[in-house]
């Protein structure tokens, strides 16, 4: 039985508390809030209020502002009354992080506090110890000590609380345990609410944020089933950590926050761009409003099902050419609405021709198959395009293969690789493995995309069916912003648990835009990695740099390093800890200084701003890791 939603096949929101914070209310039956974070340094209170109130009047209902020590806290006392004296009632956030009395001070003035469980009652010190059962418990009895006088300020206050796990700040006995895993990240927040319930204090929110999307879905849906096995009901904040900036950012947010929204979980949401936090509440908004047009219809509920979601496994298939399990999931171009077919017209899909030097250079980003439908190609391709054509049109060639209508399979030649092509509501009447050679194309009209195509794929485990299957969503009557997001949302929430061997956009939009979209949503659910990731923080008030030109810098020097993971953060709280999975991390030590670090591990400390980036790259030549632009 799946635990982790009320519904696989129509949105039904989980039911949850409602949790008051100040003059608002988050869960139960109250909309989904939408919130966000300041970027400015708490201490300068007139740009910190003038942000705060950008962000109120763009649409942010709660207003996070960190307060990393005993200072910052104090002066929340003045940028609140600053707010309130404009006219805003809008809740205030603390976000505390190592200091317990900072946030028993903040408690005392702010309508919420946020803590990390992973680093309130714990230094990070990346060892691991072996606990006893008694060793175990002697330090959760340390924690109580520690965080009790927070929930004892809370409770006489009113003050509400977010208890928030950060997937790369889990503590070294999280760490021992349960090793870096979901699970850890569960029971590192259960470890705080337990106390917190023992107090009789339940004016709590939760987290579970990642900057992988897979672990960040995977541990939100585990927090909701321990909740429910412990007789716990709180409402969740969703995000997904350090998500970048610009499209990529946009992309990561849509896959792993879309994801749990349309199977109804998420009370309130963030999205963390690494832009103005202004520029967050829009998509946000995007990410909310598309959940008033996601009935499903003739959906039969299906209660069981025959995979894990707290654990990544791509669903079994045979193989075939390239696709199939043990193949990275293909993208499909479309050209079949041209009149006729140029070379130029494949610039959009990763492949260019020099003429003058008779070849073909393709991209990272080159798309596997072109669907053409009834026209022809005639001249030569490059050797990693293969071409897909209606059956009637079709003529055999080499890296030519045929789409059949499901109604049509019985003209399929069962020897060669052959297309069908099958909505998602279809009630499947063929046994498919009289077609070994065939692949699905799987569409849907269902207003419910994910959940549509989600049954099918559940009704193909089921009755071992093993032919590779391409998802292909449509969209018409959509702007670019909206279809980058819901296309995210569509694609991403199936990739992360392992279904489908390739997809296919379908819109009338740029081709290159969708190309891009294609590989962005691929390499956000960790799919197939086709460029340089960053995982880049959104700034806040102990950011030691300008983030924003910093990843850009960055980015212009190693945006050609396929498959490298590099963490750009902006203050020591977010690194190392928050690019829990980089290979690489550029990381803010003070004021003009910058430590770098090798996954986890710190390798130089406190080099100056101006020689950061170029002791960055030197870093990754010593670690056989660069290549330059002209080996790409």
């Amino acid at each position: 039985m799946q635990e982790y939603c009320n519904s696989l096949t129509k949105y039904s929101r989980f039911a949850t508390r409602e949790v008051r914070v100040g003059n608002l209310y988050i869960g139960g039956q109250n909309p989904i809030r939408i919130q966000s974070m300041t970027t400015t340094d708490t201490m300068d209170t007139k740009s910190t209020i003038a942000q705060s109130v950008r962000l109120i009047e763009s649409g942010c209902e709660l207003v996070r502002i960190t307060a990393p020590s005993l200072k910052e806290a104090e002066n929340l006392k003045i940028i609140r009354k600053g707010i309130r004296d404009l006219g805003y009632q809008t809740p205030i956030v603390a976000d505390i992080h190592f200091t317990p009395n900072a946030a028993e001070l903040a408690a005392r003035i702010v309508e919420k506090v946020r803590i990390n469980p992973g680093n309130y009652a714990d230094k990070k010190k990346f060892k691991e110890i072996n606990y006893t059962d008694d060793s175990y418990l002697s330090e959760i009895e340390r924690i109580r000590k520690k965080f009790s006088p927070l929930v004892s300020i809370c409770k006489e206050y009113g003050t509400a609380m977010r208890i928030g796990t950060n997937h790369g700040s889990l503590s070294d006995r999280i760490m021992s345990r349960y090793g870096d895993t979901p699970l850890g990240m569960v029971e590192s927040a259960m470890e705080f609410i337990r106390i917190a319930e023992e107090m009789n204090y339940f004016n709590i929110i939760l987290s579970m944020k990642a900057s992988n999307t897979r672990v960040m879905v995977q541990a939100y849906r585990l927090l909701v089933k321990m909740m429910q096995k412990e007789n716990m009901n709180y409402p969740l904040h969703l995000g997904v950590t350090e998500a970048g900036e610009a499209e990529d950012g946009r992309i990561k947010s849509s896959v792993g926050i879309g994801t749990l929204l349309q199977d109804g979980l998420g009370d309130t949401i963030r999205v963390s761009l690494t832009e103005e936090p202004e520029a967050e509440i829009p998509v946000c908004k995007v990410l909310v409003d598309r959940l008033k047009n996601n009935s499903s219809t003739n959906l039969i509920e299906t209660h069981k099902i025959p995979y894990d979601p707290y654990f990544y496994s791509r669903r079994n298939t045979s193989n075939i050419t390239n696709m199939g399990v043990n193949n990275v999931p293909i993208v499909f171009g479309d050209l079949s609405k041209l009149k006729s077919i140029s070379y130029n017209d494949l610039n959009s899909f990763g492949y260019i021709y020099s003429k003058s030097k008779d070849k073909w250079y393709i991209s990272d980003q080159a798309i596997d198959y072109l669907y053409i439908g009834s026209l022809e190609i005639e001249f030569e391709l490059p050797g990693t395009l293969r071409i897909v054509q209606d059956s009637k049109a079709f003529k055999k060639k080499d890296k030519h293969y045929p789409l059949f209508e499901y109604n049509s399979i019985s003209e399929i030649n069962k020897e060669t690789l052959s297309f069908i092509i099958i909505d998602s509501q279809s009630e499947i009447q063929q046994d498919f493995s009289a077609f070994p050679n065939s692949i699905l194309i799987l569409k849907t009209d269902n207003e419910n995309r994910l959940a549509s195509i989600r049954r099918f794929f559940i009704k193909c485990i089921n009755e071992k069916i093993l032919n590779p299957i391409i998802i292909k969503n449509s969209y018409k009557n959509i702007d670019e912003n909206n279809l980058l997001m819901d296309a995210s949302t569509d694609f991403g929430g199936l990739l992360i648990d392992g279904f489908g061997d390739g997809l296919w956009v379908d819109s009338e939009h740029n081709k290159s835009f969708i190309n891009e979209l294609s590989f962005g949503i691929l390499q956000a659910s960790r799919s197939r990695i086709s460029k340089t990731e960053y995982i880049s923080c959104p700034s806040c008030g102990r950011t030691l740099f300008d983030l924003q030109e910093t990843t850009s810098k960055i980015r212009s020097k190693l945006d050609h390093l396929k498959g490298l993971k590099i963490g750009v953060m902006g203050c020591i709280v977010n690194g190392p800890g928050e690019m829990a999975d980089a290979d690489y991390g550029y990381v803010g030590v003070g004021k003009g200084k910058i430590s770098l670090y090798k996954g986890q591990e710190v390798v130089k400390t406190n080099i100056p701003e101006l020689n950061a980036l170029d002791a960055l790259i030197d870093l990754i030549k010593v670690n056989g890791d660069w290549k330059e632009v002209s080996e790409v």
